[in-house]
């Protein structure tokens, strides 16, 4: 498979998707879960450049591989925290939200670990990772040629 096209830091576009991605970095969202939200989304929308660069960038970020392997099973596990599933429903929710939409009961669980205004940053972390698929399938951007690179929580 060739990339159609080089849509990079040259573009206004692209340099206006990575404001957004540096405000979601930048918003207090854990590294790791915000890690999880990217795998969870991009394996939802296949996007394998995107899942590439987010496993490899979770696991430079502390994430274990047990985690990483079961993610798209997280339901049937007792890996993840009961915030962590709530930011994984929710992440489902937004990113299939033509066929099964955010319910009331997602977003009051979401609601019980999580201010209005951490879920307004987890929404916004949700919406960028899918821009960021559907911008890396529709360029068919070319899996395994990402460098990782650590996100530094804030102290």
């Amino acid at each position: 498979m060739q990339p159609r096209m080089e849509f990079g830091v040259k573009s206004a576009a692209y340099r206006g998707m990575l404001q957004l991605e540096q405000y979601v970095r930048s918003s207090g969202i854990p590294s790791i879960l915000l890690e999880l939200i990217k795998i969870r989304a991009s394996q939802i929308n296949g996007c394998a450049f995107c899942i590439d660069m987010h496993t490899k960038d979770a696991k430079l970020n502390g994430e274990t591989e047990q985690r990483i392997y079961a993610l798209n099973a997280w339901r049937e596990t007792l890996f993840f925290t009961p915030e962590e599933r709530a930011v994984l429903a929710f992440t489902e929710g937004v990113t299939l939200i033509a066929t099964h939409p955010v319910s009331d009961e997602i977003y009051d669980e979401v609601s019980r670990y999580f201010t209005p205004d951490e879920i307004a940053n987890l929404l916004m972390a949700i919406v960028t990772i899918n821009g960021w698929n559907r911008i890396a399938i529709t360029t068919r951007m070319i899996p395994g040629s990402y460098e990782p690179q650590p996100l530094r929580d804030k102290k």
